[in-house]
């Protein structure tokens, strides 16, 4: 059974942000919901609600949406128009094709007086003799009905022939109430055999296994290897019985004829939901247990192992031993055995920053990494000569020497010496003191001595 829950709602308003309560539209069709509800309490500002194809019998639970104009509830269970008088707003309503046998039940409508299109096509009701002239004389609001415009002229022959269309309209409805009575009864009848048929089954199918539950406890040793060999080939012979058994039920309940009631609508959901646990069921019997991979040989050895499907980085979970590593992502193994010893405390991963790739830097044991330093000789440079060098430089590799038995490594910390730096001193200028001899003195007594 589908019901709306605000998880449901929350889906399908991503055009919003996934904010319910300033929702302006919302579509909930094929769910196959059977209850209208929670709406009016989430969802007060909606104007347009769709709510086709689904199992709906009744309209509820919408009074307080004031600003819905339109309302699509059309393919659904509904056999009468109630519980709308609340919809100020309403302009439109789609009921087509369901079970409304109530014609009168549209008079609910008159207080919806913004209402300007109707749709009932499709309804039992909309068969009845004078259906069309008792709807336009009874909703006045009314422009449009099943996609028909509503002209004035035939407002006023309705209005005028109301009372003789409204005395055969109550007496066609009389009919139509009792016939649907009698197949609702025929529907809970059906049902009620149709649980009897199950609860028959099941107790037969218990009984069946404490059977075989008892005469396999009897066996002796060597008879139950046999069965545990040949207990594949039983589940799958008895698979395809019960797909070959399922197979005929479904053949035979799409084959039976059947009236377009509400119950056989449900009764078709019910089959389907049926059909489909009963494939889930077999598909999970049909899956055969994987046998544990061997990542360890007997003799102790460890296997390289694979397994891809990887996911984000944020899973992986790498561990190095002096033998082997291993990567762990999300429970899938990546075992490499190493062709020779490494460092475990000295390794390291990383992921590569220019190709996403997992780097793992793994030492060996024991490994002095030598250098040879060559002395330059001068060679004039040819064509020929540089692409010779070139070549051989690709094909030579350079290694540094860190043996430090070999050669010492030189003092960092002392190649920059610390020079003493003395303070600069400002010296003070010396006192240029004019003597008597400069042509330019002059010795005047009114002015102070120079100190």
């Amino acid at each position: 059974m589908g019901r709306i829950t605000e998880d449901l709602i929350r889906r399908n308003a991503e055009h919003n942000d996934c904010i319910i309560f300033s929702l302006e539209e919302l579509s909930l069709h094929q769910q196959e919901i059977e209850r209208l509800e929670h709406i009016d309490r989430w969802c007060r500002d909606l104007k347009i609600l769709y709510l086709q194809n689904n199992l709906i019998g009744k309209i509820e639970n919408v009074s307080k949406l004031k600003k819905l104009e339109y309302l699509n509830l059309a393919l659904n269970n509904i056999e009468k128009i109630e519980n709308l008088e609340g919809c100020e707003g309403l302009t439109k309503l789609d009921l087509t094709v369901n079970f409304i046998g109530e014609l009168s039940s549209v008079k609910t409508l008159q207080h919806n007086i913004h209402l300007k299109e109707l749709f009932l096509m499709g309804n039992p009701c909309a068969d009845f003799d004078g259906y069309r002239q008792f709807v336009v004389a009874a909703l006045q609001q009314l422009k449009w009905l099943d996609g028909k415009e509503i002209e004035r002229s035939e407002r006023i022959q309705a209005l005028q022939d109301f009372p003789v269309v409204e005395q055969q309209i109550r007496e066609q409805e009389k009919a139509y109430c009792l016939k649907r009575a009698k197949d609702k009864e025929e529907a809970q009848r059906k049902l009620q055999e149709e649980e009897n048929k199950g609860e028959r089954e099941g107790r037969h199918t218990g009984f069946d296994g404490r059977w075989y539950t008892n005469i396999s406890a009897t066996l002796p040793s060597s008879e139950e290897s046999k069965d545990d060999v040949q207990a594949p080939e039983i589940q799958e012979e008895e698979c395809k019985k019960k797909k070959s058994d399922s197979g005929e039920d479904d053949l035979e309940f799409w084959n039976k004829p059947s009236l377009y009631t509400p119950e056989s609508r449900l009764e078709t959901l019910r089959h389907m939901e049926k059909q489909r646990k009963d494939q889930e069921k077999l598909s999970e019997k049909k899956k055969k247990v994987k046998p544990p991979r061997v990542l360890i040989c007997e003799d102790g050895r460890a296997l390289n192992v694979n397994e891809p499907k990887y996911m984000d980085t944020s899973l992986i979970d790498v561990d190095v031993q002096p033998t082997y590593v291993r990567v762990m992502v999300k429970g899938k193994p990546f075992r490499l055995v190493l062709p020779a010893e490494v460092k475990p405390d000295s390794s390291s991963a990383k992921r590569a920053q220019t190709t996403g790739h997992l780097v793992v830097y793994m030492p060996k044991v024991g490994e002095i990494i030598t250098g040879c330093q060559g002395t330059s000789k001068p060679v004039k440079s040819t064509p020929d000569s540089s692409r010779e060098k070139t070549n051989k430089r690709s094909q030579q590799m350079e290694r540094l020497e860190v043996d430090p038995s070999k050669h010492a490594f030189p003092d960092v910390a002392n190649i920059v010496q610390a020079k003493k730096h003395t303070p600069r001193r400002v010296q003070a200028e010396p006192k240029i003191i004019p003597s008597e001899g400069d042509p330019d003195f002059e010795d005047n007594p009114e002015v102070p001595p120079l100190i």
